[in-house]
């Protein structure tokens, strides 16, 4: 869970919200256990039962699978993006970053310059459409899921589907709750002129 235990250590600006090592219930702790654990962890140990039930689905949906690194954060970078979910977009930044993304196709994905002018690999191009017509509004037509499904096998289709899903609950949950962005996340996003 790459982004979800990023480094965070403002939890006196949300303290209210976010629960600090020392008040951390009996089942979240091992959250803990390795140092701080994000805000969305911080948040969730509120409701340690909901922490035990969400993280190993998010951990599912976002973690290691047959779906290479590249492809995730291409999918939660602009899920993100266009959900309007800052801390998403700026914590999967540094991430899509480190998975090998280019500054441009990152700031395509961020919907700071077209996606031509970034992508030109036909599959991803699919996958990208896909996900601006699953993370928006309105119905999935027909014509949609067989543009996707002309690029990606089915087991793809529906992994890559359930990720958008995950990755805007964390979007409706972090705006919601205004998680702040770590500082490491934060300096990196200056430097390479991303924030």
């Amino acid at each position: 869970m790459r982004a979800l235990a990023e480094d965070h250590s403002d939890l006196d600006h949300h303290s209210d919200l976010l629960v600090g090592p020392d008040q951390a219930p009996l089942l979240a702790r091992p959250y803990y256990a390795s140092g701080d654990p994000g805000p969305i962890v911080a948040a969730l140990a509120q409701v340690p039962e909901l922490l035990e039930t969400a993280m190993p689905f998010l951990g599912a949906a976002l973690g290691p699978s047959g779906i290479d690194w590249r492809t995730k954060e291409i999918v939660i970078v602009r899920t993100s993006a266009l959900a309007g979910c800052r801390y998403c977009v700026q914590a999967h930044t540094v991430v899509a970053l480190d998975a090998g993304l280019s500054l441009d196709e990152v700031r395509a994905l961020r919907t700071d310059i077209a996606v031509a002018d970034a992508f030109t690999d036909p599959r991803e191009l699919a996958l990208l459409d896909w996900v601006d017509v699953v993370a928006g509004s309105g119905p999935v037509t027909d014509d949609a899921r067989a543009a996707v499904r002309r690029r990606w096998a089915g087991h793809e289709v529906v992994e890559l589907t359930a990720l958008v899903g995950a990755t805007l609950l964390l979007n409706r949950f972090a705006t919601a709750l205004a998680l702040p962005t770590g500082p490491d996340t934060t300096a990196r996003l200056a430097t390479e002129g991303l924030s």
